[in-house]
């Protein structure tokens, strides 16, 4: 199984969803087949046969869970190095034409382009590891490369 790399906040998420599911929806879930199978007929049973197709996603999605929570790394942010791009780190990048952008660099199961939050596994951020402030950066693109210049590297908060 590969690393799960999460910062405290995406960890603290994959619990929530877990026992969400695991102690709310799923109890009240089987309480309602329970009650549908009671009624006769379950060929025919809408919440019968509803009921069971949501209680299979649910089992996956609490298996999902359970590995990613089992295989999960947490990186504290006071362990991270600000002299150069790590998991987790602020980063604020210049493009070609001026403009400024931050992003964070978060796990796989936290990324969130609208929150500038990138996955460690994405192409920026691969070009970012390991860079100090004032370094170029290319990342390789299928129709033309792009170029940033790292401004900042922060903790963060």
């Amino acid at each position: 199984m590969s690393k799960n790399y999460i910062t405290p906040g995406g960890f603290k998420k994959l619990q929530e969803e877990f026992k969400e599911l695991y102690y709310q929806e799923r109890p009240k879930l089987v309480e309602t087949i329970t009650w549908a199978a009671g009624n006769g007929d379950r060929s025919e049973n809408g919440d019968y046969i509803y009921g069971k197709k949501r209680l299979r996603q649910i089992d996956a999605r609490l298996k999902r869970l359970r590995d990613k929570i089992e295989s999960a790394l947490v990186v504290k942010p006071s362990e991270i190095d600000t002299s150069k791009v790590v998991f987790s780190s602020l980063v604020s990048l210049e493009d070609d034409d001026g403009n400024v952008k931050e992003f964070q660099i978060v796990g796989k199961d936290e990324f969130n382009p609208r929150e500038n939050k990138i996955s460690w596994q994405s192409p920026l951020a691969k070009a970012l590891f390991g860079k100090k402030v004032g370094d170029e950066v290319v990342v390789k693109k299928p129709k033309e490369d792009s170029y940033f210049t790292i401004l900042e590297i922060n903790k963060p908060s």
